[in-house]
């Protein structure tokens, strides 16, 4: 594994301790929410701009996943310690119409949003160039999944993880935008471990997309 930048969490000081304890050890599970949100400004933005929609919001999501500790947590098995990555980058995906298949493309993420932008779609012309699956998880321990269901404006999605495995990184996938009351909306989904994340850090994810995207209307 490629050494990776992280501190280690106390878990007898941590402030979720006895969060963390019961779904951990009595309940291993997940939680996640579908929601939309309103992306009619970023939209128009990216077509006046004539950057692309996907990596500006691929850019947005990731400076948001990385603005709390709770969102970069992680978790080594080999030595049971609870830890937190100073930073965590977005796995995105490449789809191959010819073979219907996908394959991962590691973007690391940067705070410049040129230099993410630019890096995002570097990235994805070089996985246009394989079709191998190439998920490589070993030595990528602090990247979070984000998938684009481009096919389809969803209502709901969930994702199973096996119960026993403490997977901490977020896994957040999002669908095509549709029209409602003269707005553009697009259904998102975030999926967190239990043990990390409760209802309210998860719904947090929505109020600081929103945010966000505020903020990038200014850059």
């Amino acid at each position: 594994m490629k050494k990776m930048n992280y501190k280690v969490i106390d878990k007898e000081t941590y402030y979720r301790k006895g969060v963390f304890r019961h779904f951990t050890e009595d309940c291993k599970c997940s939680t996640s929410i579908t929601s939309r949100i309103d992306v009619t400004e970023l939209v128009t933005h990216s077509k006046n701009t004539g950057t692309k929609f996907y990596v500006n919001f691929l850019y947005i999501l990731s400076k948001v996943m990385n603005s709390r500790e709770d969102y970069r947590m992680g978790y080594l098995w080999q030595t049971d310690e609870l830890i937190c990555y100073d930073v965590i980058n977005p796995t995105q995906y490449v789809f191959h119409e010819d073979t219907e298949t996908c394959t991962p493309v590691y973007t690391k993420y940067d705070e410049d949003y040129e230099k993410f932008y630019a890096a995002a779609l570097l990235d994805v012309e070089e996985a246009k160039k394989t079709r191998e699956y190439g998920l490589d998880i070993v030595n990528h321990p602090n990247w979070f999944d984000a998938s684009f269901i481009s096919w389809l404006s969803y209502d709901s999605l969930h994702l199973e993880l096996p119960d026993g495995n403490l997977y901490f990184a977020p896994i957040i996938n999002w669908g095509k935008y549709r029209e409602e009351n003269g707005r553009l909306v697009m259904p998102v989904t975030v999926r967190l471990n239990h043990a990390i994340a409760d209802g309210y850090l998860v719904a947090n994810v929505f109020r600081l997309l929103e945010q966000e995207i505020k903020s990038f209307m200014k850059l």
